[in-house]
């Protein structure tokens, strides 16, 4: 996925395989399967699959961006 910031208050649920999270400038970090990662508002975050093994995952974003007065598409980022 490309670099983005979060339009949301957003839940990541790794269901299968492990999730590369990398937010703001902070240091890459691995979530395994079974892991619910919590991304507030308004971060930058970058979402990578590293290895060969299948990476899939849920995203829940509370409440809707709209009520946030958020775009409902990531805005991307460099």
């Amino acid at each position: 996925m490309p670099k983005h910031y979060s339009n949301s208050y957003v839940h990541l649920i790794i269901i299968k395989g492990e999730m590369t999270l990398t937010l703001e400038d902070q240091e890459p970090h691995n979530y395994k399967e079974g892991t619910i990662v919590y991304v507030p508002f308004n971060v930058k975050m970058l979402i990578q699959n590293l290895n060969s093994d299948i990476l899939e995952f849920f995203v829940v974003k509370a409440p809707h961006p709209k009520k946030l007065n958020a775009p409902e598409e990531a805005i991307k980022c460099e």
